[in-house]
């Protein structure tokens, strides 16, 4: 495997970067802007990532119009606000039926609009303004995009082509209400967008992972889905690799990675591959991201850690033990350890006597041999497609009964939205919870709050219009404001001391505050910083770490605490080292 050197790869003028969050796709692809701009090349960098922070890394106020880079000649930076775009888009939608129908018809119009469905397609929207655009094509050598996380990029390929055939099947054109709406004028650009990226002789996706088993299967779960579209120039960078090791910790982060690469999936085994090394400084100004892919150098942190460091998951354990909490759920981003800690906690509540179910919603079905049951504990899964088809069948048999062909269509058309898939799963856990009333219920993730808002307000939306889509069951409909008691429902926030992992976790809990569900503790999972490794990489790694644990510190007045990085597969009795 060579180390990555963009100046040595055969480019196309779009170069795409994608891959889960937190692998380091928004730094790779300024590194790679910042050494094409220093070769006399222009460049347009455009990122679309709510989570960037290039504002600080390129010392510049930025905009989504393109701003002219000081100190790197020929780069110009675009920074689009997803979320921004989403609102005004949600407005343009809304807007005009204010003041003609009920408020509570808006209030499910508004929150129908306010998921990430809706975020993707206003990123989308812009993104496909600069590719389609002729004028930024003459001007610009090479267009860089850093995309939103892989599940949000993939959605944003997948719906400009299933929204065509949606608008062109449609009988009411784009009259429809949902996230249809406001969409035909943009049919024609987002061909355009889609058939761009397509071509492999003016597109690469340069696919993006950490050496470690979630990112590598995340890349190869993107790398299937967008061949599956037609893209098919792919290039994979495995970011953060490890050059040797010199202590235990290190010796062990080393051969976890090997391991890793040894078992990558089949797909993505045979695409161009290359490596980035594990840097020990901070990616946080345009000296360092020019290193990047050059090289190491020294790294000081001018950071003090000011916190209180006593807090163990055992107290977060005996904390939900001693108030009683009936419903927890451990929420964050995919690959931060959501299943292994809900499992711990489980464990702990069991081992105090409590009647447990603990259950898990992860495709893997990661709990199957990481801990057993006994007569305290029971588990069960959660399949996601399976209850995904399961409410749509019913909601359309239910709508037959009561509503017209022209209605009906309507209501296939929004089952086929992504966001559908959040209601059919939260369906299932209000299944489990209410069969549960006499146990504390452990669930390996959690209900946005754009989910919990949008039951609500389609619950009041039903009782005043009669032409229910499917009604909202009698377990959800009780769940619903149990989750907002704080006395017995709990949600637990696993994220990384990284940037991206603490805005991400930031972004769910303002979402979960937004529907009124309490949320105390953070927990901090694989922190080197814990290790004490000695090694000068990591050492350097965990000193990077600082700032975040001081801002979840800030963020959760102290209602924290920190998982020490291991390379142990955590099951069985490893379980129990956590929560000692």
């Amino acid at each position: 495997m060579k180390q990555f050197d963009i100046k040595e790869i055969d480019l196309t003028k779009y170069l795409f970067f994608t891959g889960k969050g937190g692998v380091g796709k928004t730094s790779t692809a300024c590194a790679s802007a910042i050494s094409l701009a220093d070769e006399g090349n222009e460049v347009l960098l455009i990122s679309t990532d709510p989570a960037s922070n290039l504002q600080d890394v390129f010392e510049t106020e930025l905009d989504n119009k393109g701003v002219r880079i000081e100190g790197v000649d020929g780069l110009t930076v675009v920074n689009l606000d997803p979320i921004e775009a989403a609102n005004e888009y949600k407005e343009s939608v809304v807007g005009p039926y204010r003041g003609q129908l009920p408020d509570s018809v808006i209030e499910n119009m508004e929150e129908q609009l306010s998921g990430s469905c809706t975020v993707e397609i206003a990123a989308f929207n812009e993104f496909s303004k600069f590719i389609t655009a002729s004028d930024l094509k003459d001007k610009y050598d090479y267009i860089i995009f850093d995309t939103a996380p892989t599940g949000h990029t993939l959605r944003m390929l997948q719906l400009p082509s299933a929204w065509t055939s949606f608008i062109s099947e449609s009988t009411h054109g784009a009259s429809c209400l949902g996230q249809l709406s406001g969409l035909e004028d943009e049919k024609e650009t987002y061909k355009f967008a889609v058939d761009t990226l397509a071509d492999g002789k003016l597109t690469s996706l340069i696919l993006v992972a950490r050496p470690e088993e979630t990112p590598l299967l995340e890349a190869n779960r993107a790398s299937a889905e967008l061949s599956e579209l037609g893209i098919n120039n792919q290039i994979l960078i495995i970011n953060g690799l490890l050059s040797g090791h010199d202590d235990e910790v290190s010796e062990a982060f080393y051969k976890k990675q090997e391991e890793s690469l040894d078992k990558m999936p089949e797909g993505i085994k045979d695409l161009e591959t290359y490596f980035i090394p594990l840097r020990g400084y901070n990616l946080n100004s345009i000296e360092n991201l020019r290193s990047l892919l050059i090289e190491d150098k020294e790294y000081t942190s001018d950071v003090d850690i000011n916190i209180n460091e006593s807090t163990s998951l055992k107290d977060v354990v005996d904390d939900l033990y001693k108030n009683e909490k009936k419903v927890i759920f451990t929420m964050g981003k995919g690959g931060v350890g959501k299943t292994t800690l809900a499992s711990a906690i489980a464990k702990g509540l069991r081992d105090k006597g409590e009647k447990v179910h603990l259950t898990t919603t992860d495709p893997a079905n990661h709990l199957t041999g990481m801990i057993e049951e006994d007569d305290l504990l029971t588990i069960s899964h959660i399949d996601e497609e399976e209850e995904l088809k399961k409410y749509q069948e019913e909601v359309l048999e239910n709508a037959k009964k009561t509503m017209s062909d022209d209605d009906l269509e309507y209501v296939k058309e929004d089952l086929r939205s992504p966001c559908t898939q959040e209601i059919a799963v939260f369906r299932a856990f209000a299944d489990v919870v209410d069969k549960a009333d006499s146990e504390v219920v452990v669930i390996d993730t959690a209900p946005t709050g754009h989910t919990l808002l949008l039951l609500d307000s389609t619950e009041s939306y039903n009782q005043e219009i009669e032409k229910n889509q499917g009604n909202v069951p009698e377990s959800a409909k009780k769940l619903l404001p149990r989750l907002k008691n704080s006395d017995e429902t709990e949600v637990l926030i696993v994220t990384l001391a990284e940037p991206t992992p603490f805005y991400e976790s930031v972004r769910l809990e303002e979402d979960l505050k937004r529907a009124g569900i309490y949320s105390k503790w953070w927990i901090i999972n694989s922190s080197i910083y814990k290790t004490g490794s000695t090694n000068k990489t990591l050492e350097a790694k965990a000193n990077s770490e600082l700032e975040w644990i001081n801002k979840v510190d800030e963020r959760t007045d102290g209602n924290f605490t920190i998982i020490p990085w291991s390379s142990d597969q955590i099951k069985g009795s490893n379980l129990d080292k956590l929560i000692k």
